[in-house]
């Protein structure tokens, strides 16, 4: 714990982990300011943006490039310097690559699950799927959001959500596969905790949140009436059925409704606010205008946001990062230039806010891709000559901002960027990461609906890119 006292690890360990048993907010800011006194990095970071490359980006063209490979390994790309020594990523993250002071990547994170759907849950909660298949969404373990507002239940929030996740939807773009993603919400917690979801493309000029935009015909004193008309219909309803999901209606409601009326979460949502030029530098495309909504409400205090890539596939070949085919040419048009820039620009701006210092950033897939372009793997979709199958036996993950030791690359992978070939990661390891920066214990039990208690992180942060 870095030289933290007994004392004061106990104190926030029970503040962090075990707030739910009614230790005051006081006291929870107390220990944790105590915590960084003491120099360490538990409970660094005071948010945390998960940016979610779904469908699995080709680790070799990205993070981990293999030049001395066979062809049909190394592929078409080439790395380049970074502005660190002996960092090399690729030729088309030219602007990340002048960040890499700030990064720490990791290049031996591995599972072996090969379905999308699936393999999500083991990134987003840090537990493999607990059903095999699948299953209901409510048998899942919960996200690392959820587990948050689980904690901090009962205490002041304020109007904004405490998890909220963003899939931008693109009209006629590709199916919506992350809609049916496993680990995305509060599983067997409940759906009260679930996130406030945003599918509207925040890069369109008329971008508003749907779900609680107050219609034009409704002033905040007929919404007063309607909301007493619906206290009166739920108290009736709740007469009859107290089930789970009526429970939770009650909360996203309420949630709902204090965003209509509270000014200063309607501003957090407000993109029109930005000076156009910081737009442009995240890119004038729905990921940089995603990553930019994440920044506007983590400043405003939400303290977890999901920044899933938008449906955007151009054909019926390559979707989202599952580049099947046409591997190299989306990478190279699509994909890396969108997150280059959005990914580099929220770097900037949160140091230029001073808040790099307490927001943890994640980037990452919920798997990689085949060795060899054109392999297909057993239970994959296959891969054409010019594409690459799924691959969750190697990949990488990468983390930045608060706690985080920049410069940093941990893991290494074979020759072949197929397997680990020294220090390998899992899933939980990054998820206790995760934790341990936002000051919550990895070993730490929650009760399960059957009220079994249930630790919830099996892996172990990872000291090595701790600053």
């Amino acid at each position: 714990m870095n030289g933290v006292s007994n004392r004061s690890r106990r104190e926030f360990l029970r503040a962090g982990g075990l707030g739910l048993l009614g230790f005051g907010l006081p006291g929870l800011l107390r220990a944790r300011a105590d915590s960084l006194a003491a120099g360490s990095t538990f409970g660094r970071a005071k948010a945390c943006i998960l940016l979610f490359m779904w469908g699995g980006p080709a680790q070799q063209e990205t993070w981990d490039l293999k030049p001395d490979a066979p062809e049909q390994v190394r592929g078409e790309f080439r790395p380049i310097a970074t502005n660190v020594p002996g960092i090399a990523i690729s030729e088309h993250f030219p602007l990340l690559a002048r960040q890499a002071h700030r990064l720490a990547i990791i290049r031996s994170v591995h599972h072996d699950d090969v379905n999308h759907t699936t393999a999500t849950h083991a990134l987003l909660t840090g537990r493999p799927i607990p059903t095999p298949g699948g299953g209901e969404f409510g048998t899942d373990w919960p996200h690392v959001g959820a587990v948050l507002s689980r904690l901090k239940q009962g205490k002041e929030q304020g109007s904004l959500p405490p998890f909220v996740q963003m899939r931008p939807t693109i009209p006629n773009g590709a199916p919506r596969f992350v809609e049916q993603s496993h680990g995305q919400g509060a599983g067997w917690l409940g759906p009260a905790l679930n996130p406030f979801t945003i599918d509207e493309d925040p890069c369109r000029p008329d971008y508003q949140i749907g779900a609680f935009r107050l219609p034009d015909d409704v002033g905040t004193g007929r919404l007063n009436d309607r909301k007493r008309l619906l206290r009166l219909v739920e108290s009736q309803a709740r007469m009859a059925d107290q089930q789970l999901q009526q429970r939770a209606l009650d909360v996203h409601y309420a949630r709902a409704y204090d965003l209509l009326t509270a000014r200063r979460a309607l501003e957090a949502f407000d993109l029109a606010r930005e000076d156009p030029k910081l737009r442009e530098r995240y890119g004038l495309h729905p990921h940089g205008q995603a990553v930019l909504q994440a920044r506007r409400l983590v400043e405003a205090g939400v303290p977890l946001v999901t920044v899933f890539w938008q449906n955007d596939g151009l054909t019926n070949v390559s979707v989202y990062w599952d580049t099947h085919n046409r591997n190299f040419v989306d990478l190279k048009t699509r994909l890396m230039p969108a997150s280059d820039q959005a990914f580099s620009a929220l770097l900037d701006d949160l140091d230029a806010r001073g808040l790099l210092d307490e927001t943890l950033i994640v980037w990452t897939g919920e798997f990689g891709r085949t060795p060899r372009v054109g392999q297909g793997v057993v239970g994959g979709a296959g891969a054409g000559r010019d594409g690459r199958d799924h691959w969750p036996h190697c990949f990488t993950t990468v983390l930045a901002g608060a706690g985080i030791r920049g410069g940093t690359v941990f893991g290494a992978s074979d020759r072949w960027a197929a397997y680990p070939a020294r220090d390998p990661v899992t899933p939980a390891d990054i998820a206790a990461t995760v934790y341990h920066l936002l000051g919550v214990d990895p070993a730490l039990e929650l009760n399960d609906p059957l009220g079994r208690p249930l630790r919830l992180c099996l892996g172990t942060p990872l000291s090595s890119v701790l600053s």
